[in-house]
């Protein structure tokens, strides 16, 4: 993961080198000028390899240090970009197409309501409203049990298949909290008892040996979808989202009345991008950079969000650097909180 990071040479003014938090996030704050989201941008474009946005940026060079004490260097030459990857002292070349695999990254950046395609502006919300339905029903018709391949599948004492089976059933049972649910072969209870292991032993085995695989595929994606819903309800007010028996998401008031997705405040659409970016566009052990992650929102909400920033990033093993200008974002976490300070100022 990141371990810190040196620009150097920013707008021709600002030499910067921040040491991150030992946590899972680190909360980046500094005066209105001081290039706080440049500094996210420059970092995000390093590590996603986009070099028309770093040459686009005012910097001479940025150092990014990792915790296995690499050192990823990125300097603007005569030339170009001179890139290379320091390791115990000596340095290594990397092309631009390489920058891609050092570390997953995702940037939400301030303006997230909007996403800029080939076509033009496009609603980020819809967008990602209408990814969630696609994967909900993807899954849904996924319903079957496929059949256990080869005959050299784990072996299971009968303690160990029912305790097993019992775990299983405890998943499956949060998995349907999403609508996710599998397709059992009729005649079968389970999970089985003593006596139902014992007489059925190699039909229980491959059922569970299905239900391994069906869990393995899609039980990540019903806790997002899970969690997706807590979050975002949790800080909702006299109103909820919920997923409709055609897998679309919803919102209706505490007294029953259906609500259209867009008439939602900027704050509640705001909450919704965020959180559906953070679960189901970034993949495990990656870095999450957010800028001003408080636009639209209540102090209220703002006091609530790092620690939902810090709970998801524990689930999904996310590394997290956060730039914003208000303390209740940062709240109680100063402990966790780096300034952007000029170096020798």
């Amino acid at each position: 993961m990141l371990k810190g990071f040196a620009i150097y040479g920013l707008f021709k003014e600002y030499d910067y080198n921040v040491t991150l938090s030992s946590g899972p996030v680190t909360f980046v704050h500094s005066l209105n000028g001081f290039g706080k989201s440049t500094v996210m941008r420059l970092i995000a474009d390093v590590l996603t390899g986009d070099v028309d946005d770093m040459n686009s940026i005012i910097f001479d060079r940025i150092d990014l240090t990792f915790d296995n004490e690499n050192c990823l260097i990125v300097e603007k030459g005569a030339d170009g970009l001179l890139i290379q990857m320091q390791k115990n002292g000596l340095g290594e070349e990397l092309s631009e197409k390489e920058l891609k695999d050092v570390l997953n990254t995702l940037f939400i950046q301030s303006e997230r309501t909007i996403i800029t395609t080939d076509e033009g502006l496009i609603s980020a919300l819809g967008t990602y409203l209408t990814e969630l339905t696609d994967t909900m029903r993807e899954v849904a018709e996924k319903n079957k049990l496929e059949a256990p391949e080869g005959k050299n599948g784990k072996k299971y004492s009968d303690d160990e298949l029912e305790f097993h089976s019992k775990d299983l059933k405890a998943k499956l049972d949060f998995m349907k909290q999403a609508g996710f649910e599998p397709e059992m072969p009729s005649g079968y209870r389970f999970p089985p008892s003593r006596f139902e292991i014992a007489e059925y032993r190699k039909d229980y085995v491959d059922l569970v040996r299905s239900l391994d695989e069906y869990v393995e595929r899609f039980y990540n994606i019903a806790e997002s979808v899970i969690v997706f819903m807590d979050v975002v309800n949790d800080v909702f007010i006299n109103k909820e989202i919920y997923i409709n028996e055609k897998n679309i998401l919803n919102v209706k008031m505490s007294n029953g009345t259906a609500l259209p997705i867009n008439r939602l405040s900027s704050g509640e659409k705001q909450m919704i991008i965020m959180t559906y970016l953070l679960l189901f566009r970034t993949k495990r052990n990656s870095l999450v950079i957010v800028d001003e992650p408080e636009i639209s929102l209540h102090v209220a909400w703002q006091q609530k969000l790092g620690k939902t920033f810090k709970d998801i990033s524990r689930l999904r093993n996310l590394q997290m650097l956060v730039a914003t200008h208000s303390p209740q974002i940062i709240h109680d976490d100063w402990d966790d909180s780096v300034e952007l300070k000029v170096e020798n100022d």
